[in-house]
């Protein structure tokens, strides 16, 4: 089988397909023609030999009740070995649509409503969404800058777990927003805190795959033995492959009585049986997708030393979190002496861009915005030379600008 889809500078016109991140600006209060940077898909096409087995799916032209079997389990579990170095058994695995919904549905089934649930801000903010939505309260141990790198506080991380009560702490590896691919060392030192206090680790890893920086993604899981009995981790091979609309994710849960009680919360929720495309796409991707994948990872990585010569070379008060994972990078426009609706105003009114603001993922996240660099080099260009434009053209700002 032979890749065809690796010239990820070929822009693909994403509108007019119901897409999110392009149809709906209106709807969502921007502009219609604004540039659009925010949702984390890409704006590339999937492997062709995914797209392929799928079109196979298709002719057969039933689209039942559709199950996994053993098949399916190797192709995950073979790429999590090959990639992550993770050693998994089918008894763990429960599928569901989403890495989110995994979440709303093992705060249901393991805390009640009132208790605290810790998170790690700023951060991905629906995951403080799903908390509070259902009866929780999110209890934060803030990440914290230094020289341009973001750091846990593991004294206040203990110090919030053991006066909180803690029961369930939500881990982003790699972090989300601020791409951060937290070492072996960082883990082990969260792992034992939440191991000696009885907590449960929600690892999200959805984005294990996106290693852009010079490290090695550890998945929680694999550090210790005894963290199988606290830990539930979250894959999928939405953002690897851009699939997140096949909804599609799988979950591995080593303990029993944690499983089942997951189990049955999904039930509840009245979900059996996966999409049939997302099954047959992720089977592919993991089978099939590794020549994409390679490519497309070479382009993202290109992607950001454009993005990071261009900042310096033409916009030095913008200032570059250097990303470790994700194509999600987190800029700090503290520099530009804004507050909040004034930035709002520069990104989305001046520069006609629509990023995702830092204040969303959390009074941490003031000052910042996140920007997808996962689309063309043309696009990507594009967005930046509007907000080069309008930082040199807005009031009180040209002189920050070399």
């Amino acid at each position: 089988m032979v890749e065809k889809n690796t010239d990820f500078d070929k822009a693909v016109d994403r509108y007019n397909t119901d897409c999110l991140k392009f149809d709906f600006a209106k709807k969502r209060g921007k502009p219609e023609d604004v540039l659009s940077y925010w949702v984390a898909d890409m704006d590339f096409q999937t492997s062709s030999i995914v797209l392929d087995k799928m079109t196979e799916r298709i002719s057969h032209g039933i689209f039942g009740y559709t199950e996994t079997g053993e098949r399916y389990f190797n192709a995950v579990a073979g790429w999590l070995k090959k990639h992550h170095d993770l050693d998994v058994k089918e008894e763990w695995l429960v599928k569901t649509p989403g890495v989110m919904f995994a979440l709303a549905m093992v705060i249901k089934a393991l805390t009640e409503p009132g208790d605290r649930i810790l998170i790690q801000e700023p951060l991905y903010y629906p995951f403080k969404q799903v908390v509070e939505d259902n009866g929780r309260v999110v209890v934060s141990s803030d990440l914290y800058l230094k020289n341009g790198r973001y750091y846990i506080d593991y004294e206040d991380f203990e110090k919030k777990v053991v006066n909180n009560h803690i029961r369930m702490f939500l881990l982003c590896n790699p972090h989300n927003p601020v791409g951060r691919v937290w070492s072996r060392e960082e883990l082990e030192r969260l792992g034992d805190i939440c191991l000696a206090n009885d907590v449960i680790v929600v690892s999200d890893e959805i984005h294990s795959d996106l290693i852009v920086g010079d490290v090695k993604h550890t998945p929680f899981l694999s550090i210790k033995k005894e963290y199988e009995d606290i830990s539930i981790t979250c894959t999928s091979p939405a953002k690897t492959f851009n699939l997140a609309g096949l909804q599609i994710s799988n979950i591995f849960i080593p303990n029993r009585t944690i499983r089942h009680g997951f189990e049955r919360q999904r039930d509840a929720a009245g979900y059996s049986q996966l999409n049939t495309m997302g099954i047959v796409a992720c089977e592919a991707a993991y089978l099939y997708g590794e020549e994409w994948y390679e490519a497309v990872m070479t382009y993202i990585k290109s992607n950001l030393n454009f993005l990071r010569d261009y900042l310096k070379e033409n916009i030095s008060s913008v200032r570059l979190i250097e990303p470790e994972g994700t194509y999600l990078v987190w800029l700090d426009m503290r520099e530009l002496n804004l507050n909040e609706d004034e930035l709002e105003d520069l990104i989305v009114n001046k520069a006609g861009l629509w990023l995702d603001r830092g204040a969303i993922f959390g009074r941490a996240g003031e000052g910042f915005e996140r920007i997808n660099i996962a689309t063309s080099r043309e696009y990507l260009k594009q967005g930046l030379d509007s907000l080069k434009e309008a930082i040199e053209n807005y009031t009180g700002i040209c002189n920050y600008v070399i």
